[in-house]
């Protein structure tokens, strides 16, 4: 059966990661962006070429409930219905303790980090249970849903809190149907997300606190959610995978 996975924030970091390591795999691939239409389309090229697999690059603000019915119709049009998902997109705003944070801020982590998640869920499962051939999700977390980030980034850990129950809840709801969905928690991994968080250097600080003493690639945590999606775990829902170098 051909393999078709929809990865969601996927041009950079953890999320081009992803798609290069299944891309190898012989998945064909839907990357979606919300903005950095070169970057992602810079990725497409390279895939194909090296792959060989259909790929193509969707744009979508995830967020938005009207965008995600459209980016899953596109796909549905332009590569097939989804087979596999991989729930990347989010953001992470600059540091500073809930004290000053105000509900606008808020908002808009959970807006985007948590609704975003549910509603691209939502739309895979539609489609999973159509085709009566089940399927697999992978939600990206973060070690933060367990350290909390505090005077930094409570709301985004909240966020990821959030996705842990989503991911265990909805592998309850859809494990009947041959649906399996399951979570990573990446720790500190080197990616551009830290640099929108006002500290682009956060890794390099922290890492002696890191039981391995060093910060994560983009790769390592791509080869764990390659693993939930494949066959290989087959028998695994409703779990998470702590990429986070022991922390």
């Amino acid at each position: 059966m051909s393999k078709r996975a929809l990865i969601t924030g996927g041009s950079r970091g953890i999320g081009a990661a992803t798609a290069r390591h299944l891309a190898g795999q012989g998945y064909d691939l839907c990357l979606n962006y919300r903005q950095g239409r070169e970057a992602a389309e810079a990725l497409v090229a390279e895939l194909r070429e090296h792959y060989g697999v259909a790929c193509i690059a969707l744009q979508a603000d995830v967020s938005i409930e009207a965008e995600v019915v459209r980016l899953f119709e596109e796909m549905d049009q332009r590569l097939g219905p989804i087979t596999h998902l991989v729930n990347n997109a989010g953001i992470l705003q600059p540091q500073m303790k809930v004290l000053e944070m105000s509900a606008e801020r808020i908002n808009k982590t959970l807006i985007t980090n948590v609704t975003s998640y549910f509603l691209c869920c939502r739309e895979a499962v539609r489609r999973m249970q159509a085709a009566q051939t089940g399927g697999a999700i992978v939600n990206v977390s973060s070690a933060a849903a367990r350290l909390g980030s505090a005077g930094e980034y409570v709301d985004y850990a909240a966020s990821k809190g959030a996705i842990d129950v989503l991911t265990k809840g909805l592998s309850l709801e859809v494990a009947a149907q041959g649906i399996r969905v399951n979570g990573v928690r990446p720790g500190f991994i080197y990616t551009d997300m830290h640099g929108d968080g006002g500290e682009p250097g956060r890794v390099d600080r922290i890492k002696g606190n890191i039981p391995l003493l060093r910060g994560g690639q983009p790769a390592e945590v791509a080869a764990a959610i390659a693993w939930l999606l494949s066959d290989e775990a087959s028998y695994a829902t409703g779990t998470f995978i702590d990429v986070a170098g022991g922390r």
